[in-house]
């Protein structure tokens, strides 16, 4: 019975020995092949088992392997890259910098109408109002009328207009960072307000 338990035991040593002496620090770095610039959260894996990482936001991974074990390199929008791992080293760490080359995909052809036949569309489409061209529509908003019109809605002409928005503007400046002036003690504001008094600014109009 001792000597079996001893068999066991040194068989047990052997395979953990040998298991020791296979394992390997499996690091590198996945790029792009066509910018060579990393490529992050990239899966990496050992085929047809759960062990294996992600790559980092600089494309870098790390973890431990065994010797011979075939990893797994995939990312969305590239080709699936594999690597082995040589069963031959002698070191116990391996670098790599692996390179997935990006996977074109082309999509069939697909045409929408908005509506739900081609006759429909084709009779909408040869009876549609086709809109006039930019010099008609130019020509209809330069018409005595369409400027009488528009000349009649505007209170001021354009020079008046401008200089009025340029005081406001320069006024907002002035006073920027500071209380609001008050004109209840500025003496030309009164002025002005006698003057529109005495002129019937204020009177009620029919």
């Amino acid at each position: 019975m001792k000597k079996g338990r001893l068999i066991w035991i040194f068989l047990i040593l052997a395979f953990s020995v040998q298991a020791q002496q296979n394992l390997v620090q499996f690091s590198g770095v996945v790029v792009a092949s066509d910018s060579l610039q990393p490529v992050p959260f990239a899966s990496v894996m050992i085929k047809h088992t759960n062990r294996g990482t992600v790559t980092d936001f600089y494309g870098f991974f790390s973890f431990v392997a065994l010797k011979g074990d075939t990893v797994e390199f995939a990312y969305l929008g590239y080709k699936k890259g594999q690597f082995i791992i040589p069963d031959t080293l002698n070191d116990e760490r391996y670098s790599l910098i692996q390179v997935l080359v990006k996977d074109t995909l082309t999509l069939a052809e697909t045409v929408i109408f908005p509506w739900p036949t081609k006759e429909e569309f084709k009779r909408a489409f040869m009876e549609l109002k086709v809109p006039d061209n930019d010099l008609a529509r130019a020509e209809r908003n330069l018409e005595l009328a369409q400027l009488k019109e528009v000349k009649d809605a505007v209170a001021y002409d354009g020079s008046i207009n401008y200089k009025y928005a340029m005081q406001q503007q320069q006024s907002r400046l002035y006073g920027a960072g500071q209380y609001p002036r008050s004109n209840l003690f500025n003496p030309l504001a009164w002025a002005q307000f006698i003057k529109a008094w005495q002129d019937g600014a204020f009177k009620k109009k029919d």
